[in-house]
């Protein structure tokens, strides 16, 4: 998706109200175009983000994200599971219940936004796995991310094929 002619029609709209104010708000104006194109650029994105998050709560257990390629936003659709050959609505695919999302944030609530790059095979397994689950891309890989650092929290004697270090040696089992 070309975001291209959004902010062109943006930076033209903020010339015309910048006319009706005289020579020193047209100059202004265009002072501001070129710094203004990458926020309003990433405000686009943003709400393209929270509309895909939308979307695919909608369709769940299908999903929608959106994947930034080459400076231009494209959207990825995951459908859910089809129904089986000569049954057609086959009802819900019964699954184990999915973890909890961890309720663990910062003192205000926030989360952060990440930036993560997977190769296109694994992309599709997290995707395939986060629609068997009935829940979107990221919250399968926060509650992935979540189960792994609580797994490598753990003391290490209780975790089975961890060695245990000391300054002299290092013990331990092999298969």
């Amino acid at each position: 998706m070309d975001l291209t002619r959004y902010v062109d029609d943006l930076q033209h709209r903020l010339a015309t109200a910048a006319d009706a104010g005289g020579d020193d708000a047209r100059e202004l104006a265009q002072r501001l175009t070129a710094p203004l194109d990458a926020a309003v650029r990433l405000v686009l994105l943003d709400a393209l983000s929270a509309a895909a998050g939308e979307i695919s709560a909608d369709l769940a257990p299908g999903s929608v994200d959106v994947r930034l390629r080459a400076g231009e936003p494209e959207f990825v659709v995951a459908p859910g599971p089809r129904p089986v050959a000569g049954n057609p609505s086959p009802g819900p695919v019964p699954s184990p219940t999915p973890p909890p999302v961890p309720t663990t944030t910062d003192a205000d609530g926030a989360t952060t936004r990440t930036t993560l790059r997977l190769p296109d095979h694994l992309k599709t397994q997290v995707e395939t796995a986060a629609a068997h689950e009935g829940v979107s891309v990221n919250t399968w890989l926060v509650r992935a991310v979540a189960a792994a650092l609580e797994q490598s929290a753990g003391p290490a004697a209780t975790r089975p094929g961890v060695p245990q270090r000391s300054t002299n040696h290092v013990t331990g089992w092999v298969r």
